[in-house]
């Protein structure tokens, strides 16, 4: 199993929601996030006084998936997220050493397993 983080625009996240469910991979969490990469700081004005922003807005993406579908996931951020100018984003692949589903106890790769796309809810 590997954990993807991928750190993205907000005007990203849609697109590669509604195609990651489309494969079977609905589950995932999102957060708004600051950070800073290479991109310099971005000055804003207001009321006559200028600011740099060095930590810009992003929303971090979160998903445990099997290893067999690590790159279809990777994929599809990349196709969603990349628009070729600074400031893309990030995806970060972590292993993961075990998953377990609260409700029933299940262990393993069971957990975190790609959905039918057939039987996935509309």
């Amino acid at each position: 199993m590997r954990k993807i983080e991928a750190y993205i625009r907000h005007e990203a996240l849609e697109a590669i929601r509604s195609e990651l469910y489309a494969i079977g991979l609905p589950s995932m969490s999102v957060s708004d996030v600051l950070g800073s990469g290479r991109q310099a700081g971005i000055v804003e004005h207001y009321r006559g006084a200028s600011e740099v922003l060095y930590l810009r807005p992003k929303l971090r993406l979160e998903l445990v998936v099997a290893d067999e579908d690590v790159e279809r996931a990777i994929d599809v951020i990349l196709t969603h997220a990349r628009s070729g100018e600074i400031g893309d984003g990030k995806v970060f692949v972590l292993p993961v050493l075990e998953a377990v589903r609260i409700r029933t106890g299940e262990r393993g790769e069971g957990v975190v397993a790609a959905h039918d796309e057939a039987a996935a809810p509309a």
